[in-house]
């Protein structure tokens, strides 16, 4: 990668509050992971729940709740908290979503 960090998207390209899919390469293999855009921040989580490891997209890209403030698990409705990826309801309560290193620079959202 020649010394820079993966370009995922600019973040203007994710409504805010909003949600995006990307599959990357990690460790030599192919992992889906979630950015969302929320308030001016950008927060990245494999796109696996934690109760059954189930993608959490309803459809590709769609991981918000219909209020657009928390992350929903398409298949059981499990709720996490956007800032941190904490269960909040459902059947892995007080478990979290595994976070996806990002940085945000000059408007780009890109692999830490």
């Amino acid at each position: 990668m020649s010394g820079t960090a993966e370009k995922l998207c600019d973040l203007a390209e994710i409504e805010d509050p909003g949600s995006a899919g990307f599959t990357i390469e990690a460790d030599g293999k192919k992992q889906m992971i979630m950015v969302i855009h929320r308030k001016g921040e950008a927060y990245a989580y494999v796109n696996s729940c934690p109760h059954i490891g189930a993608p959490l997209d309803f459809k590709p890209g769609q991981f918000l709740s219909s209020d657009k403030k928390l992350i929903m698990c398409s298949t059981h409705g499990a709720l996490f908290q956007i800032i941190d990826g904490l269960c909040i309801f459902g059947p892995c309560q007080k478990a979290s979503l595994k976070s996806v290193p990002i940085d945000v620079v000059d408007g780009e959202v890109r692999l830490a």
